[in-house]
């Protein structure tokens, strides 16, 4: 099987968030399966030097966006045995960041049309061209539409992937032809419609031949009038067309037993006394004071309400007189943030906000933290928990997504679980478990038996990388 990989962003080479590492991830452990995948996504101006300096040139051509006629280059990289192609059009690319531009839905209609278009060029003959999120969801359409006389393009199955619906690629009607070249038909409620506008989301549901979501629990959720974003009526529709299949994560990127950037390194075996040192470390680092009895609370997450933090504002002064350490990375909403840095401010010894994102410091928290917190009102799938998990951090979290497939609360009378969770999205809930939480910490040994139930946890792409496959192989029959 040869699959063609289009997505926005990859590790290493642009990141905003999670889809990066499934971009890197998830074709890797395919790979690794034996399934030749590739990836092909934009040329940013922001990549570094260091790879684009490898990338060898294969060709270029001209891209139809709507009258226009725009430069497309392909550019190649082989990294960490995966191929990757870069689309290159310094117009579109070159400018500081990914995404928040006025021209977002000119910038991903070219992109789109240059997979679309690069098929002819490539010397790889594509199966399946695998799509994420609405930047290039638009991709199953154009196929339909623009290729049906092709041969190259004629046998191509699609699959979409849906990480966060929330972002649906919602643009003015004139996108459809101005810069799609799509009739008139192509503006109705079975097709791209969306109230008085086009949903590039939308259209990739209704013309992909299999959607994804990136958990079992999200993939249900999407077909409620509270989760659905306006399009549950058709996700509730589309029967098992719609399936579920959780993320995982790189377990060579994130290993607490080789990890750079930790203090001490340490595995499932050793964790006991060497995680231990790491919490002292970052203690220390943070100007916290060092003790084992207070139990370190860590978030590394995006500062809004859908990630939970509303919940947090509203108990965090009954939450700091608990005996714990709050230490907090990430940036959001502005609220949130001067929330965060005034009770740093104000409780010194009790939290310490980053308001920024490192990868180094978050790897720290990770590993010198016991419990990681993720209250969120929506999380589609969720990676933190599962590096927490890696790390023997026990999550607490709202029963919702991929936290709730996750995440297996603690049973005290059995000894089963690996964290600990709340149903409602209401703060008394939120207390309620950190203080049961903090009673289990107590008890050394079962606070031992929750760590290492973790860590052991078998998180990785493996088995979600089989589940894909077998996505591919059912609609290549």
């Amino acid at each position: 099987m040869n699959i063609l990989f289009a997505v926005s962003e990859a590790f290493p080479f642009a990141k905003s968030g999670g889809l990066a590492d499934v971009a890197y991830s998830l074709p890797k452990a395919l790979r690794k399966l034996g399934v030749d995948v590739r990836v092909i996504m934009p040329k940013y101006g922001d990549i570094p030097s260091d790879y684009t300096t490898k990338m060898k040139h294969l060709c270029h051509f001209t891209v139809p966006v709507g009258w226009r006629n725009q430069y497309c280059g392909i550019e190649y990289l082989n990294f960490d045995g995966i191929p990757f192609y870069f689309i290159d059009n310094e117009y579109y690319f070159k400018r500081p960041g990914y995404y928040g531009y006025y021209d977002d839905g000119e910038r991903f209609s070219f992109f789109s049309r240059a997979v679309c278009e690069a098929i002819y060029h490539l010397d790889f003959d594509v199966d399946i061209i695998h799509v994420n999120d609405w930047h290039t969801s638009i991709i199953p359409v154009l196929l339909k539409a623009h290729y049906g006389h092709s041969p190259k393009h004629q046998k191509i199955k699609t699959v979409l992937t849906i990480h966060n619906l929330r972002y649906q690629g919602i643009f003015p009607r004139e996108v459809m032809y101005d810069l799609l070249s799509l009739p008139d038909e192509y503006f109705d409620e079975n097709k791209l419609k969306f109230y008085d506008a086009i949903s590039f989301l939308k259209g990739g549901i209704i013309f992909a031949d299999k959607v994804v979501t990136v958990s079992k629990t999200y993939s249900n959720e999407i077909r409620t009038l509270s989760h659905g974003e306006g399009l549950h009526g058709l996700l509730s529709g589309i029967g098992d067309k719609l399936i579920g299949i959780v993320n995982g994560i790189d377990y060579e990127v994130y290993n607490p037993a080789t990890d750079k950037f930790i203090f001490v390194n340490y595995d499932a075996n050793t964790f006991e006394s060497r995680k231990k040192e790491n919490k002292f470390r970052l203690q220390q680092m943070l100007n916290l004071p060092v003790s084992d009895e207070i139990a370190v609370i860590g978030m590394v997450s995006r500062l809004t309400k859908e990630k939970g933090i509303e919940l947090i504002q509203r108990i965090i002064n009954k939450l700091l007189s608990l005996p714990i350490q709050l230490i907090i990375l990430g940036a959001g909403e502005y609220e949130y943030e001067q929330m965060f840095k005034y009770y740093a401010s104000a409780f010194p010894s009790k939290v310490s906000a980053h308001i920024c994102y490192s990868e180094e410091l978050a790897r720290m928290i990770y590993a010198g933290s016991d419990m990681f917190l993720m209250p969120s009102l929506v999380e589609p799938c969720g990676i933190s928990q599962l590096i927490a998990m890696r790390y023997g951090s026990v999550p607490i979290v709202r029963e919702t997504g991929g936290l709730k497939d996750t995440v297996k609360p603690y049973n005290q009378f059995t000894g089963e679980g690996w964290g600990f969770s709340f149903a409602n999205y209401d703060p008394a809930e939120l207390f309620a478990i950190i203080k049961y939480a903090l009673s289990i910490y107590s008890d050394k040994a079962q606070w031992r038996s929750i760590v290492y139930q973790a860590m052991t946890r078998d998180n990785s792409w493996n088995a979600s990388a089989v589940e894909y496959n077998r996505v591919y192989e059912q609609l290549l029959k």
